[in-house]
């Protein structure tokens, strides 16, 4: 029986905060600290149980007793303020990363993952022993570490549901064919975990792989209902493998919100033990909706606590603020942790710094902030808590050029980061003036910061005269039936071209690189370049437009010369460039270039840098 002091769980969410030898850190410690306050329990990120099977170098380890003193620091911090902890023990199976050298790779068969990843050995009876006794070993140091729960992770595309799933296991002996010899192997793994410790055991579930004969909802509830019988205290059920549907994965933006709740539905119906639901879970209105509709099941949320920790405890009416939105982007948890530098968050520049205490300031001072894009709003609102008087000064809506990011297909979401800082920009009592800032505004304020953003960059190409940039996104603007051209294929220039092919035109794209789509989050990249696939687009790679004449664009290649015919629109995307309108040496007084007007960056760079430059004022 699982028994928490509430029904909500933070789900898994990997870190990369650990060292390379596996061992919990004071960056973990301080991480989950600020995550536990309110929850019921928190399930951290998945702990590897040998150090050949790691999805990320930096992962945590439970694979041998020199872990115990760092996984009891943690569940003893988990547990300071009444939360549980529960103990994510997961085998990748031919999911390891073929980039950690050591890392070997096993599965129910001998076929590398449609998506990539290294050929995998076919296990026998001597391998799956050995994975028996690794979950038994894991098993009993999660109950010395202190955890009061297990989970066992059976969904996802990992090594249970490579032997589940029919699109992945083609076994011919008793541990593949029908549905109950696919599910023989992960049952004999659970019967052991069950026989060697007394901690209550979760299973994890994909109800649905979104992939062709991949693992169904029919199946698992019959597993579901297997499960029960066995002992298990909870389904915690979510979608997608790790393998061929990345989006469902992850949950990103690009998959439809509620999907997985649907899934957890069904699984409740056929069996008599709770179900956790997961999944996009991020607004307060999504737990109402499960609440009501599942009374007596738990709630899972991971991402919503990484953009912000008190989450819940919002929710509960025990911490008095605006949510910081997770925008369900992936940009800033998966980017940082793929790039080794560890979990961090789109739009909660303290994500990996949670022991930061922001202080006053020892002086107040009168500042003005020209622009009120994401990195003027971030610095009004961080300089106004540190005590400063804060004007904000914007000639047109607050986000400045965020409001087209929200525009193309899939994107509403983000415009969830804009409400939350014009919330702040209020309950702050900060100042806006909207009109253009002039020389003569600013002899009243101590110091400058200049968060004037960036603008395109203008190609040089022979008659080029009318075009769009980005703005084409707009309602108002965006054209139906046409025949565009898109210079450029960079971020903005195939979510343009994305938009324009989603409302029936003919595209063009003219990319002066290799590829189009750089720069672009990877799941978001891969969508894109699918929808690419149509007989609407054209694509030219290593292309530039030598010149355009009324309707007709000239574009060259290494090895040939083309003209594109009827053009009716031209989309301008060939890069961005800081936009800064004053000369700082006019100010007579300090001045600060924050966000694109200093750099620019993605939305997580240039709040990141204007957070920290208000720190210093």
């Amino acid at each position: 029986m699982i028994d928490l002091r509430n029904e909500f769980i933070m789900a898994p969410v990997k870190t990369g905060y650990s060292d390379k030898n596996g061992f919990v850190t004071k960056k973990h410690l301080t991480f989950y600290k600020a995550r536990s306050k309110y929850i019921g329990a928190i399930i951290p990120e998945p702990l590897y149980l040998d150090k050949g099977l790691r999805e990320l170098p930096t992962q945590m380890g439970i694979d041998n007793d020199e872990k115990l003193d760092g996984l009891i620091k943690l569940t003893d911090t988990i547990h300071q303020d009444g939360a549980k902890a529960i103990a994510h023990l997961n085998h990748p199976g031919r999911m390891v990363n073929p980039k950690i050298p050591g890392n070997y790779f096993v599965s129910s068969t001998d076929k590398a993952c449609e998506n990539g990843g290294a050929k995998p050995t076919a296990l026998d009876a001597v391998g799956m022993q050995k994975i028996k006794n690794l979950f038994v070993q894991a098993s009993i140091r999660a109950e010395k570490a202190g955890f009061d729960y297990i989970e066992i992770q059976f969904g996802h595309g990992y090594l249970f549901a490579q032997f589940i799933s029919e699109a992945v296991n083609d076994r011919n002996d008793e541990y593949g064919g029908v549905f109950e010899n696919r599910i023989k192997f992960p049952l004999e793994v659970l019967d052991a975990v069950e026989k060697a410790t007394n901690l209550g055991i979760i299973a994890r579930i994909s109800g649905d792989e979104m992939t062709p004969n991949g693992i169904k909802i029919d199946e698992m509830q019959k597993f579901s209902k297997i499960l029960a019988k066995k002992g298990v205290d909870a389904i915690h059920v979510t979608a997608g493998t790790v393998c061929a549907t990345p989006p469902w994965f992850f949950q990103h933006m690009f998959v439809p919100k509620g999907k997985t709740w649907q899934l957890a539905d069904k699984i409740r119906e056929v069996i008599n033990i709770p179900v956790i639901y997961v999944g996009q879970i991020n607004e307060f209105k999504d737990i109402n909706k499960i609440k009501k509709q599942a009374k007596g099941s738990f709630i899972a949320v991971g991402r919503p606590l990484v953009a912000d920790p008190d989450f819940i405890g919002k929710y509960l009416g025990e911490v008095i603020g605006n949510v910081r939105p997770c925008l369900a982007c992936s940009e800033g948890c998966l980017g940082g942790v793929k790039s080794g530098k560890g979990l961090g968050c789109t739009v909660n520049p303290l994500v990996g710094k949670e022991d930061f205490v922001l202080e006053k300031t020892q002086k107040q001072k009168n500042i003005a902030v020209i622009g009120g894009g994401l990195s003027g709003m971030t610095a009004a609102i961080t300089l106004k808590q540190r005590g400063h008087e804060v004007t904000l000064f914007e000639k047109n809506k607050l986000g400045g050029q965020f409001n087209l990011a929200f525009l193309p297909p899939h994107k509403q979401s983000l415009v969830k980061i804009i409400d939350y800082l014009e919330k702040e920009i209020t309950d702050n009592h900060i100042e806006v003036i909207n009109k253009e800032a002039t020389l003569g505004d600013f002899i009243q304020y101590d110091e400058i910061l200049i968060a004037t953003g960036s603008i395109p960059q203008i190609a040089p190409i022979e008659g080029l005269k009318d075009y769009f940039w980005a703005e084409i996104l707009e309602e108002h603007n965006i054209p139906e039936n046409t025949r565009s051209l898109v210079i450029g294929g960079g971020l903005i220039g195939t979510e343009v071209a994305n938009m324009l092919l989603s409302k029936g035109n003919k595209i063009f794209i003219v990319e002066m690189m290799a590829e189009v789509a750089r720069g672009m989050e990877m799941i978001e990249r891969k969508l894109t370049l699918k929808a690419f696939q149509n007989e609407n687009i054209n694509i030219f790679v290593n292309t530039k437009v030598k010149k355009i004449s009324g309707k007709k664009v000239y574009i060259e290649g290494e090895n040939f010369k083309q003209t594109l015919e009827d053009i009716d629109h031209i989309i301008l995307a060939t890069g961005m460039k800081s936009y800064n309108p004053f000369s700082n040496d006019i100010f007579e007084k300090p001045v600060h270039i924050i966000g694109d007007a200093n750099k620019v960056g993605k939305a997580q760079d240039v709040i990141e840098n204007a957070f920290q430059t208000a720190l210093t004022i």
